[in-house]
């Protein structure tokens, strides 16, 4: 029997305990999953970058750290972790991401928020260009940002996108580096934001990358608050140079009061509901990591600590 240690909130373990233990059962695994087990017992860890463990020196026999979340930026850092580090893709999280990304792109591209709100009741008619009119470009190609440019793309907007790595994917225009990034930024009438937090990416878009996109175009974050400068962007939306901006992730959350993006009609936030981590859907990949685990076969979705992601 391997022993599983679960450290996250304790209203999580209820959640993950019985589609864990299901999943394990029917890959034949024995397991005894707990959120209290002696540090030189444990097999493998089912982690959240929130908990109180931090210090891994003593789990001599752990063959893996899965993570709950897809971000790693709080824990890839940690010189005590030293087993393999594994960040949560799973089905749920994409769909979830995807369904958002759209509706919001659709929103903005539709112009649906003059007749959302509308206190004085005046008839606007307006006709918003088709989707293959209207430019959309996504920073950020991992899973999640593929995931949604393959939806765009199959609504005939003309996607692109930038990686720091070259990629070629069908249906869309790809760049990368440092130097594929303005051209990827030029014609970009919609931005998402999808790239992890990294010390390459923080501020990727600050005053200067903001003046190289399309006069009136639209940000949407749902990847990491400090991938965005707060004051240029503030400044690019005082100045109409942004005509709008949905923010779901940010440098500090939850969002101060009397932050000032509360304050500017142009700007939506919503609390880091983008997409979350299904339970279930989440247990079949913490499964699939543990039986490779077990087996000896290479762990899916293995953090690069030189990347930081």
């Amino acid at each position: 029997m391997i022993n599983i240690l679960f450290t996250a909130r304790p209203e999580q373990f209820e959640l993950y305990e019985a589609p864990l233990l299901q999943g394990l059962v029917q890959r034949g695994i024995h397991a005894n999953v707990t959120t209290d087990c002696p540090p030189a017992d444990v097999d493998y860890v089912v982690y959240a970058p929130s908990s109180t463990l931090q210090d891994f020196t003593r789990y001599t026999r752990c063959k893996a750290v899965l993570s709950l979340w897809a971000g790693v930026e709080k824990i890839v850092g940690n010189t005590s972790l030293t087993q393999p580090l594994c960040r949560m893709v799973d089905s749920g999280l994409r769909d979830g991401m995807v369904e958002w990304v759209v509706g919001h792109t659709l929103r903005y591209h539709l112009g649906m928020d003059q007749h959302i709100v509308n206190p004085d009741h005046i008839w606007r008619e307006s006709h918003p260009p088709l989707a293959q009119e209207r430019p959309v470009t996504i920073l950020g190609l991992g899973a999640l940002g593929q995931a949604c440019a393959a939806a765009l793309a199959a609504l005939n907007f003309p996607v692109s996108g930038w990686s720091r790595r070259p990629k070629q994917i069908d249906g869309l225009t790809c760049h990368h580096g440092p130097d594929g990034l303005k051209p990827a930024l030029q014609n970009a009438e919609i931005l998402i934001l999808l790239l992890p937090d990294t010390q390459e990416t923080e501020h990727v878009i600050n005053a200067q990358t903001l003046a190289q996109m399309p006069r009136g175009s639209t940000i949407i974050n749902p990847g990491r608050g400090p991938l965005i400068e707060d004051t240029a962007l503030l400044a690019a939306l005082k100045e109409g140079h942004i005509s709008a901006a949905c923010l779901d992730v940010f440098c500090v959350e939850p969002l101060p009061q009397d932050h000032p993006y509360w304050h500017l009609p142009n700007v939506t936030v919503t609390p880091h509901i983008a997409s979350g981590t299904r339970p279930t859907k989440a247990a079949e990949v913490l499964v699939e990591n543990i039986a490779r685990g077990e087996r000896g076969a290479p762990f899916v979705h293995l953090v690069d600590r030189t990347a930081g992601y």
